[in-house]
């Protein structure tokens, strides 16, 4: 593959997870999920795995702690094989009535259609 496709690759992929979060901020859970391939796997500290679309739906729909805010994202780098990491912040309500103000880092898996094939979440907070 040439330099010129890989990069248009990279733009790509950094442009879905770009709508990731556009989409979870809004919570615009229907779209968000087509985001996903049909079989895609989400690891979230805290919960097992989600695993296809239905499980997703009903972690963002009943199971997420958040129920509003924003990330803001201070980098996300494209690698081959249609991976995308991202480190960034996320402020705003939990559904205890609490704020939060977090880091993050998350870790994208696309596939050959430019969805997400894997989902891996970690937050920075002390935990030891």
């Amino acid at each position: 593959m040439s330099a010129q496709v890989l990069a248009q690759m990279a733009q790509m992929a950094l442009a879905q997870v770009a709508r990731y979060y556009e989409q979870v901020d809004a919570d615009d859970v229907g779209s968000l999920l087509e985001l996903f391939a049909p079989d895609a796997v989400y690891r979230r500290p805290g919960y097992p795995p989600f695993r296809g679309r239905a499980e997703l739906e009903r972690f963002y729909r009943d199971d997420r702690v958040i129920v509003s805010g924003r990330h803001t994202i201070s980098d996300a780098l494209a690698g081959p094989g249609g991976s995308v990491a991202v480190r960034g912040r996320f402020a705003g309500l939990l559904r205890d009535g609490q704020d939060v103000d977090i880091e993050f880092a998350d870790f994208f898996v696309l596939d050959g259609e430019n969805r997400f094939r894997e989902r891996e979440t970690f937050f920075f907070t002390p935990l030891v």
